[in-house]
């Protein structure tokens, strides 16, 4: 599809945060069985083990995944511009792979640090991805 071949930096980026998640789950459930928890169970809140920062960087994803969909998706159905939605989109993934990164290896602090302000990276560049559509369809 033509009309969508500028934006195809936003869709790759898109699928891959997806299979990310993919593959995220079963390493989770692996980690969640070694620990002796049931399925569906939520580790222990302790950010020292290793089942509770994979289920969390899990989660994460599957949380932040609806959102990141909808305002990459309505930014390109609404034709906002192609390199602003393909930076903030890519940019989006890059924060979220770096959280991901920080919660496996168990760096930084549970409150604050290194995964916080990546946070607030991904989540300012949805929001920039949110006001590119806003001023794209008014």
């Amino acid at each position: 599809m033509e009309s969508f071949d500028a934006y195809s930096h936003a869709l790759a980026a898109l699928v891959i945060f997806t299979l990310i998640i993919l593959a995220l789950s079963p390493f989770s459930a692996l980690a969640k069985q070694k620990a002796g928890l049931a399925p569906g169970a939520t580790p222990q809140e302790d950010y020292a083990e290793k089942a509770y920062r994979l289920n969390r960087a899990y989660l994460n994803g599957c949380e932040t995944l609806p959102a990141f969909l909808a305002v990459t998706l309505a930014a390109i159905l609404a034709g906002a511009a192609p390199f602003w939605v393909n930076l903030l989109a890519s940019l989006v993934l890059v924060a979220r792979l770096i959280m991901i990164l920080i919660h496996l290896r168990g760096s930084g602090k549970p409150h604050g640090g290194l995964r916080s302000i990546f946070y607030v990276i991904g989540w300012s560049c949805m929001g920039g991805l949110a006001i590119l559509t806003l001023v794209a369809v008014f």
